[in-house]
């Protein structure tokens, strides 16, 4: 299932010892040489106070479109947002032995994951301690992680195994601290999403990734209007669904809409969606929906304040992992759907982007979760 790691620099001292977890440093806030101009910097958190979570969702108005088109203000939101706290990079289907290990990229943060010799999940920046040389690249298996540059070895727990001609060097070493991330990422709802069948008891399918040319909360606010858009924009998936019987529930960090599934009309959809879809979006960027014997996780990546890519990983209930029909027809209709969601996001991106739109308003009755969403982030750019 989807791993969600804060991310851990390899440890550059040649003792033994276990490496701790560690939020991405916010290195743009704290590193001279990586610092923003203090001009641009004055100027997003001046952005980031023209929303007021305070206003009810009756009377309030939608973050302006800088949130959504300014560089510097996707800057601070990589600094406040996605360099702080746990974020989800990968599922374990992916690192299912020892020595397995993908890679990839969140912002400026290059990290690794990859599974120990004793079968455990690490995570790692993936820059050698030396000069910063990239240490793996891809997926695939490896015993250790050698430094291409110079030669230095670390091991799969982060360990500093070799490194020639380093006789002097001093003052080398580094403590972090550990965190529980069920606690941090899903607060108290962990427990509501278990039994409503999000679990490791499904069958991993496959990965389809999808570039988009719209800023990340983009997607985010188009997953989280409950429902409003479907009867408009997703024909094929509203008549899987009773409409009239969605319902949002908001906790600390997650909101969850779900809709009952009705059948009739046409029977396909009823067998994909189910009696109930469950819809849970986990603050900032990751999606798990749940429907039927289906669950797909969306994982957002801000690539750019007006682009983003979402990997979808699709999951399938046991009985039906060999039904190569069922599986099919369902990946294509879920495939109608995401072409349909990329036309809108690029689409409201654009519109962003004209002189004539600046705020919107939200519809109180259906958009309570993008409000709460927007709340959470101006809680983060504000602090």
């Amino acid at each position: 299932m989807a791993i969600s790691m804060q991310v851990t620099p390899f440890i550059p001292n040649l003792r033994k010892g276990q490496p701790h977890n560690l939020n991405f440093p916010n290195k743009h806030s704290t590193l001279t040489c990586c610092s923003h101009r203090n001009s641009d910097l004055l100027v997003s958190q001046r952005l980031a106070h023209q929303f007021n979570p305070k206003t009810p969702i009756e009377e309030a108005v939608t973050p302006p479109t800088s949130w959504y088109t300014e560089p510097s203000f996707y800057q601070l939101e990589l600094d406040r947002i996605f360099y702080r706290g746990w974020q989800a990079v990968g599922t374990t289907e992916h690192i299912k032995d020892p020595h397995d290990f993908f890679t990839g990229r969140l912002g400026d943060v290059e990290f690794v994951v990859c599974r120990d010799d004793s079968g455990k999940v690490r995570a790692f920046h993936n820059v050698c301690r030396h000069h910063a040389s990239l240490l793996a690249s891809g997926t695939g298996q490896k015993s250790c992680f050698v430094c291409p540059y110079h030669g230095w070895t670390y091991g799969l727990n982060g360990t500093l195994l070799k490194a020639t001609r380093i006789s002097g060097m001093r003052d080398f070493n580094m403590e972090v601290d550990n965190h529980n991330v069920a606690k941090e990422w899903l607060g108290s709802c962990s427990e509501i999403l278990n039994t409503n069948g999000v679990g490791s008891s499904l069958s991993y399918v496959c990965r389809r990734e999808y570039t988009i040319e719209c800023n990340w909360k983009v997607f985010c606010d188009n997953y989280l209007d409950g429902g409003y858009h479907v009867p408009y924009a997703h024909k094929g998936l509203a008549s899987g669904l009773k409409l009239d019987s969605y319902s949002i529930t908001m906790f600390e960090r997650v909101s969850i809409q779900s809709c009952e599934g009705k059948s009739g009309k046409s029977e396909e959809n009823y067998d994909r969606l189910g009696r109930e879809a469950i819809y849970a979006f986990i603050y900032p960027n990751f999606m798990i929906n749940r429907y039927g014997p289906w669950m797909d996780t969306n994982l957002v990546l801000p690539l750019g304040p007006n682009k983003c890519q979402v990997v979808f990983d699709y999951y399938l209930e046991h009985s039906l992992q060999d039904d190569r029909d069922f599986i099919e027809r369902s990946l294509q209709d879920s495939e109608k759907v995401q072409i349909e969601d990329i036309v809108l996001c690029e689409g409201v991106q654009k519109g962003l982007q004209s002189p004539a739109y600046c705020v919107g308003r939200y519809a109180p009755t259906v958009e309570q979760a993008m409000h709460h969403f927007h709340c959470q982030l101006y809680e983060n750019l504000t602090t």
